[in-house]
Parts: C-alpha cells; sequence; structure tokens
C-alpha cells in the first residue's frame, strides 16, 4: 500500500501537535512515504519533535513583580516581592525558598495600599549568597507562579535538567467567602510534605504498623514491617501523585493514554525508594528499628500481571514517561491470577495459580466510585432521530469494570503518573433481579462469570469458551479505559473537534485494537457524530506498536465470535474495511488477490478479523520494539501479508 521507509528510535505524532503537553515516546519506528491513502493513514510519522510540558518563564505580571538585589547586604541576596495581599501568601513564598534548599535569613514586610511588599534575604544551602544567574531566575520564576493568581499546584525547575518539583499551595477551587476560609483552613493543616529523615520515617512506619496493620508496634515481624514501610512510601507517593494530576488538570495538555493487557512493573518497594530517592533513609530508619530493607523487600512478591516481554516493555514505558515529566496515564487489567506458579513433577511441569492478591496489595488504591458498565452480546437496532437513521446495542449482559490506581513515581522527578486496572465485578441490576426473584444459584453464577473475565491472564484460547473469554477481556478493558478517557475529556471539553488535541492514544500489540471499533461506535451512535467526522478523529488518536516477528503470529478473530459477542462492532469494522477496499481499489486497481491478502476480513471456510490489519489501517503511527524487529517486520511480515 505504501512503501515503509526508513527507521526512527523516536516518533512523535503525525497528526496533531501534542503543544506544550506531550510527545509520544516510542522505543522503535517505522513509517510510510510516498502518496499514502487520503482517509487511511497507514504508515505515516512526523518529524515534529515536541517537548513536555513545562512551566512558564514569567517573571512579571500586571499585579505582581520580583526583583533582585545582590548589592544590598555583603553575604545575602535580597529578593523584593510585591504581590496583592491574601491569607497564606506568606506561607507559601517561605515554602518555596525551603523547597529550593534556601535559608532566609531576615524578612521585611511593608504594605502600600492592598499590596505588600516583602524583602526577603536568602542565602544557598552552604550560606553563601546567590550569583548565578540561572538559578536566580529559576527562583524568581519558581515565586512568581506561587504568588500567581491561580487554582492547583504550581511547578518549579530544579537544580537536574528537564525535571520538575511540584510545591503545594492553598487555591484548590477557590471561591470568595466561606468556601475560601474552609480551604485556607484545610491547606493550613496540610500544607507540607511528610518529612523524609530517617526519624521521620521511623514514626510513620510505626504508625502504620499500629493503625493500618493493626499490629502493636512492640511485636510485629518481618512481613508486617514491610506492610508498614510500604504504607509509608505510598504515602509519599501520594502527596505528589495528587500534585502531579492537579497541575496538569489546571494547565490542560494533550495527554497520552498507554494502552497494554499487560505490565511487569517488578516490586514496587524497592523501585519506589529508588525513584524517590530515599533508600538511604528508610535502610537506616528500619536497622535502627531491627530490620534490614532487603530481607523486608524480599516479602513483596511480583505483581503478576503480565508475562514476557510486552509487558516489561509496558513497565519501561510507563516509568520513562513518569520520568520524563510526560502528562500520562497507563491502564490495563487487575488479574486475580497472573503467571502461573511453576511446579516440576517427574521432569514434567505443571502450573498452578499464583495468589499474588491473597495477603493484599499495599501499592493500589481501589476505586469503587470509579466504576462503568460494559455491555456484552445482544442485538443491534435501528432508531430514528430528527430524521436520520442510528444504530442502538441492546445488550444482553452486563458487567461492571471497577479501577484499582497504582501511583508511578519518574525518577529524579516529582512527577507520578497514573497505571489504572480495571477489575470485573458483577452489575448489580442483574444480582438483584435474581435475588428478587429467588434464584439464589444463577445470582452466583452471574457474579462468578462477572468476576472470571479478570481472573486468568490470557485464559486457553483452544476451546470456544476460551476464545470467547480471551475477546472478552479485551473488549471489557477497552470499554471501560475509553469511558475512563472520555468522561475525563468531557469534563473541560464539549467539542469532539478537540478531541485529537487532547488525548493520544497508544496501542501496545494488537490486544487493544478493538479500541478502534470502540470509539467509532461511541462517536457515531453516542455523540451522534457522522461516520467521515468520527473517522477524522480516530485516525488522529492511535499510533501501534506490534511484538509479533511472524505473519503467523499476528492475532486473528474467528468473525463469529465478534458477531456473537460484539454484534455491533463487527458492522463498524466491515464499514471500515469497506471504506479501505474501496479506496484500494482506486489506487491499485482490481488486482484481487493483493486486495485480499491486504483486506482486514479474511476470507475462508471459517472467516476471522485480522487485527494487525484493522490497526495498521487506523493508526498515524506504527513501529516495532527494536531496530532488528523493524527490519523484520518491514522484510517479511507486513510484506509477506501484502503491505509493503
Amino acid at each position: 500500500m505504501s512503501l515503509i521507509s526508513s527507521s526512527l528510535l523516536t516518533f512523535y505524532p503525525h497528526h496533531t501537535e501534542l503543544s506544550s503537553s506531550a510527545s509520544l515516546l516510542l522505543v522503535s519506528s517505522f513509517s510510510g512515504s510516498s502518496k499514502p491513502c487520503s482517509s487511511f493513514p497507514l504508515l505515516r510519522n512526523s518529524s515534529r519533535q515536541i517537548k513536555p510540558l513545562r512551566a512558564s518563564s514569567e517573571t512579571i505580571t500586571e499585579t505582581s513583580s520580583i526583583s533582585v538585589d545582590n548589592n544590598e547586604s555583603d553575604d545575602s541576596t535580597a529578593f523584593q516581592i510585591k504581590a496583592r495581599n491574601r491569607i497564606g501568601l506568606l506561607q507559601v513564598i517561605t515554602r518555596v525558598f525551603k523547597v529550593l534548599g534556601l535559608k532566609i535569613e531576615k524578612a521585611i514586610v511593608e504594605f502600600e495600599g492592598e499590596f505588600f511588599v516583602k524583602k526577603f534575604f536568602v542565602t544557598d544551602s552552604h550560606g553563601r549568597k546567590i550569583v548565578d544567574h540561572g538559578s536566580l531566575d529559576k527562583i524568581k520564576n519558581a515565586l512568581m507562579e506561587a504568588i500567581d493568581d491561580g487554582d492547583g499546584v504550581f511547578s518549579v525547575s530544579s537544580s537536574v535538567p528537564s525535571r520538575g518539583i511540584v510545591v503545594r499551595r492553598a487555591g484548590l477551587l477557590m471561591e470568595s467567602g466561606e468556601r475560601r476560609a474552609k480551604a485556607e483552613r484545610m491547606f493550613g493543616l496540610m500544607d507540607g510534605f511528610l518529612k523524609n529523615d530517617p526519624l521521620s520515617l521511623q514514626k510513620d512506619i510505626l504508625h502504620h504498623v499500629e493503625y493500618t496493620v493493626a499490629r502493636s508496634r512492640f511485636s510485629f515481624d518481618d512481613f508486617e514491617a514491610y506492610q508498614a514501610l510500604s504504607h509509608s512510601v505510598r504515602d509519599r507517593l501520594i502527596e505528589r501523585w495528587h500534585d502531579t494530576h492537579q497541575y496538569f488538570k489546571r494547565k490542560d495538555p494533550k495527554r497520552l493514554y498507554f494502552l497494554s493487557l499487560e505490565y511487569l512493573m517488578g516490586r514496587s518497594l524497592s523501585n519506589s525508594v529508588i525513584n524517590l530517592g530515599i533508600k538511604d533513609q528508610c535502610a537506616d530508619a528500619l536497622r535502627q528499628l531491627g530490620f534490614e530493607f532487603e530481607v523486608l523487600a524480599e516479602q513483596e512478591g511480583d505483581a503478576a500481571l503480565g508475562n514476557g516481554g510486552l509487558a516489561r516493555l509496558s513497565a519501561c514505558q510507563m516509568d520513562s514517561l513518569a520520568t520524563l515529566d510526560f502528562p500520562a496515564w497507563g491502564y490495563g487489567l487487575r488479574y486475580q491470577y497472573g503467571l502461573f506458579r511453576q511446579v516440576i513433577l517427574d521432569g514434567l511441569q505443571h502450573e498452578q495459580p499464583d495468589y499474588w492478591l491473597n495477603f493484599g496489595n499495599p501499592w493500589e488504591i481501589e476505586r469503587v466510585h470509579v466504576s462503568y458498565a460494559v455491555k456484552f452480546y445482544g442485538t443491534v437496532e435501528e432508531e430514528t432521530l430528527n430524521g436520520e437513521k442510528y444504530k442502538v446495542w441492546v445488550p444482553g449482559e452486563m458487567v461492571e469494570a471497577v479501577a484499582y490506581d497504582n501511583p508511578i513515581p519518574g525518577y529524579g522527578t516529582r512527577n507520578t503518573i497514573n497505571l489504572r486496572l480495571w477489575a470485573a465485578k458483577p452489575s448489580g441490576q442483574y444480582d438483584m433481579e435474581s435475588y428478587n426473584t429467588g434464584d439464589y444459584i444463577n445470582a452466583v453464577v452471574n457474579r462468578q462469570r462477572a468476576e472470571t473475565i479478570s481472573s486468568v491472564l490470557y485464559p486457553d484460547d483452544r476451546s470456544y469458551q476460551g476464545k470467547e473469554l480471551r475477546l472478552k477481556q479485551q473488549y471489557f478493558f477497552v470499554s471501560a479505559s475509553l469511558q475512563d478517557i472520555i468522561r475525563r475529556f468531557k469534563e473541560t471539553h464539549n467539542d469532539f473537534d478537540n478531541f485529537p488535541d487532547k488525548v493520544a492514544l497508544q496501542l501496545n500489540d494488537t490486544l487493544p485494537s478493538l479500541a478502534i471499533a470502540e470509539v467509532m461506535r461511541v462517536l457515531v451512535d453516542e455523540e451522534r457524530l457522522s461516520w467521515e467526522k468520527a473517522w477524522g478523529i480516530v485516525c488522529k488518536l492511535f499510533s501501534f506498536t506490534t511484538h509479533t516477528a511472524q505473519p503467523e503470529g499476528l492475532e486473528k478473530i474467528p468473525v463469529d465470535l465478534i458477531g456473537s459477542l460484539l454484534p455491533r462492532h463487527l458492522q463498524v469494522i466491515y464499514d471500515i474495511n469497506f471504506m479501505f477496499m474501496e479506496e484500494l481499489k482506486r489506487l491499485i486497481g482490481l488486482d484481487y488477490s493483493r486486495l485480499s491478502r491486504m483486506s482486514i476480513v479474511e476470507e475462508g471456510a471459517v472467516k476471522h478479523i485480522r487485527m494487525a490489519n484493522l490497526s495498521i489501517v487506523c493508526c498515524h503511527t506504527v513501529n516495532g520494539v527494536s531496530r532488528v524487529h523493524l527490519e523484520i517486520l518491514k522484510t517479511r511480515v507486513f510484506k509477506t501479508g501484502g503491505i509493503h
């Protein structure tokens, strides 16, 4: 269809700029050149290099000003700040100096009407003047953003290049009167971050031993110490996590959503204390309490959320996005039994469930108020509204998706992003109907059928039931994630023309590829957009990473299975394929052998949907996972498949 050209190790979105928000960092990429289809973004890329969101460098506004004088004092630097007076502002300013590691030697305060003029004489951590112009500019920028009007938190640059730190300040959801006074009062109660010195960590650990683990602080074992330490570290993550989300909510950048059915995040305790920079302090605190950090770290089991390279790449991607200060979210499934536990008997491998959640997971936060209904089966009906016909999917089964959040800290930055995992729960509506009619067995069966969706990573799909469960997993994950993403977009925007400017969706292999059909269904059936407009939006949203190195490994789903489980999505996929085939005929003529190879629908005794073809047709950027893999994709996999 289009020629696959040279590879680049970093790719950025093709259709819309990330402006001052986020760029799409991919491991390896290939793109299309030479006359791609006008309607189908086959293998295209952009060379734009867009930087992550950073705070403004303005230091003067209409109401506030900051000046620096190094001549007024022999041993300190004078910062003169003029700003409109308000409650709590002095605390905010002094906290900025403290976070930046500066010491206030003395301060002078004067008033000019509704403004005050404050002069602070400040030294660095060594008690010397601050003479470096770059450091002075950073301090001025941080102070100006702190005293400026606005909601949320503010960001200041640290001494580490391309990093950010976030400082709390009052002003969240502020209004005059009682609400403002209440907010100031709440802020005064929690106006600083938890301390990271060994003594403060010891107090927090013992607090969690007593009140979270519910054990006596005079008698607790290694596992209970691990739980208490984990909750203490998680408290520090949550501070950064909240401030990160408030900052990006206020700035409203384009967000990157990473969709993957697998993650191998490793052990959260070791990773978190390293990224927070408090491993030595934790070790000292534990040693004085009679514990060894390495021993406690071994108490944590690996989160069984994935298997192999695809899952590890997902984890590395999340770590990198957090470290590089991108406004990103990860989405996945919260498997109850993920990786199997291997047992060797008589020289043969026997798989047993890995009960990794039996003793709880201190790193996750259950969001019982964040749940979405996911539909399966049913029929598609046609309705007329204002003279136009629309498709309506009437489901035969409903399942609830409940969110579990996991903070992901960046290294050398206060940026902490979110990995949201979905667990399947039965729909309360159907449970209540069964109980009310006395059908208690059916109520239990419904619960088990719902919870099975997120029970096991990759069920055996040799049987029809296994294939159906696997497809259920894929759509359950896609539907819940997209409902969450669209809900977040609609909180601050009411025009879907802006959707590609605020949302980027990254598909990690073909497993989340149903997201393409789901977005089309939502835009056309629920948001009432025309097919052409919805298609134009979809083509600007998605990018795709494929992990397959052999054509035989490309995912295919039987048409009859999709038609039974997701009847409306099958119609959408057929419509996409029809448009694609018509476009191809105009470009290459009636070469039916080639058209057959490139079609999304594979004909045969049993028809299949080629999920890789669907992804390539609809995504603006496609990439592999290494340079060698890239060459295989270009010369064997997609060439063999007819896309060359």
